[in-house]
């Protein structure tokens, strides 16, 4: 949006019409856009959000569907998502109005921790478990290794708790259903997304109830 300001001669810079995107400003500067201040860059701000099932992480979707964005507070400023959760999936979404901390949180390589809850049909056996705590390579991609423990056991399901540090896509769904169990619920604490359902609960220290 601002490279169109810019090509369209909206953008001022001390006085004079910026006439290319590839311009250094300076805090000393006085930016001017059409012949007034630009806004001040508001504090980063975060806000934890149960997002429903049925909803799509999204400003816009082309097939009409109803967005998250859709059903926040009308005083709330425009916000973006730290990743993004499936149409069905619910749980806790990080928004912030600030997309390069969003961007930053998003790389895996910054190892936050991710931890899921999964419900899961069948029994869990210790070989399964030691294989996934090694890491595991799927379709040419390899999976770092995760921390996984046994919570309960009620009658056929097993609830395990899983804690990952990449956030690749995919990766619940891959670790869990190609270790010969299938996947149920899972609820989980971040924005690694896409098994049969889930409910996000934490993202490192981010926690809902």
């Amino acid at each position: 949006e601002a490279e169109r300001w810019i090509l369209a001669g909206r953008v001022q810079v001390n006085g004079k019409v910026l006439e290319t995107p590839a311009c250094v400003i300076g805090s000393e500067d006085v930016v001017l856009v059409d012949n007034k201040p630009l806004q001040q860059k508001s504090h980063t701000r975060v806000w934890m959000y149960h997002k429903p099932a049925g909803l799509i992480v999204s400003h816009k979707d082309p097939q009409g569907r109803s967005t998250i964005f859709e059903h926040l507070p009308t005083n709330m400023p425009r916000v973006i998502s730290v990743g993004r959760l499936d149409l069905n999936s619910e749980g806790l979404l990080l928004l912030t109005n600030d997309g390069a901390w969003a961007r930053k949180m998003e790389l895996p390589a910054n190892g936050w921790e991710r931890t899921y809850r999964v419900r899961v049909h069948g029994q869990i056996t210790g070989e399964i478990l030691s294989r996934l705590s090694k890491g595991v390579k799927i379709d040419g991609i390899k999976y770092a290794p995760c921390q996984i423990e046994v919570e309960k056991t009620q009658g056929t399901n097993t609830w395990i708790k899983m804690t990952l540090h990449e956030g690749k896509n995919r990766e619940i769904r891959n670790f869990v259903e190609r270790s010969c169990f299938h996947v149920k619920r899972k609820r989980f604490c971040w924005c690694s997304r896409r098994c049969v359902y889930w409910i996000r609960y934490k993202f490192d220290f981010w926690q809902s109830s």
